[in-house]
């Protein structure tokens, strides 16, 4: 075998998305449930790709409240507004796929706390922090948070089965107050990585259609493994990846 020199990572992976492994915590919630702590995205879409065992991700939004079934082979993806939390039947494994690459750890993804919470930005970050590490301590403080979150999904949940979608709306009215400081740290990152893709994308057919595709001269291929193994994210224990634009562990800077 043949082996050359390693080439450099200036390119996102495709479409700039963001990418993580991810176990579902097994943790029971006050409604009995195991699973991760419920959120929405502003503007990211969100995947799972089922890799193993059985679960569940339920849905709050304006068609009301669902769950979806979570088995190998499936897929479950949610729009931005859609609160989701993860539901572990046994051994739940996915591979999550996010639009965007790195602004949902920037920030765009707020968790269902309850509405006291979320009125105060300081208030949120603390409840939204976790210690460094995936040590006890830091496992005590994403349960806490797990179950701060379910507190405040739990409400919103009884509201929109029995028809009130004020709650639900009133919870995302909340989130884009808590995250408004933040877009022009976003817009920046969504024009160097998203947008500059897409714009590369369309260089490249330009130079296809002049018959000059000199870029192909620059084609190499990558590599990676996980940088950091068992996590802890907002639906579970996460293997993570520490390249340019991937899914890096939450911030909300």
């Amino acid at each position: 075998m043949v082996s050359g020199p390693k080439p450099a990572l200036p390119h996102p992976l495709p479409g700039a998305i963001g990418l993580s492994h991810l176990s579902a915590y097994d943790w029971e919630a006050a409604d009995g449930v195991c699973g991760g702590s419920p959120h929405l995205h502003l503007v990211c879409t969100e995947a799972y790709v089922v890799t193993g065992g059985r679960g569940a991700v339920q849905t709050l939004s304006p068609d009301g409240y669902r769950e979806i079934p979570l088995e190998p082979g499936s897929i479950a993806w949610f729009t931005p507004g859609t609160v989701h939390r993860m539901v572990q039947g046994g051994d739940l494994r996915i591979t999550v796929l996010m639009q965007n690459s790195g602004l949902p750890e920037a920030g765009d993804a707020v968790f269902t706390f309850p509405p006291a919470v979320l009125a105060d930005a300081g208030t949120y970050a603390a409840a939204a922090a976790l210690p460094p590490g995936t040590g006890p301590e830091t496992a005590a403080a994403a349960r806490r948070r797990r179950d701060l979150a379910v507190e405040g999904y739990l409400v919103l949940r009884e509201a929109l089965m029995a028809g009130d979608v004020g709650p639900y709306l009133r919870f995302q009215r909340a989130a884009a107050r808590l995250v408004r400081d933040k877009l022009p740290t976003w817009r920046a990152r969504w024009r160097a990585g998203a947008l500059a893709t897409a714009e590369r994308t369309g260089a490249q057919l330009d130079a296809l259609a002049s018959g000059e595709p000199s870029y192909l001269g620059e084609a190499t291929a990558y590599e990676a493994a996980p940088t950091r193994l068992g996590g802890f994210g907002m639906c579970g224990r996460r293997d993570e990846y520490a390249l340019p634009g991937t899914t890096l562990p939450y911030q909300g800077e």
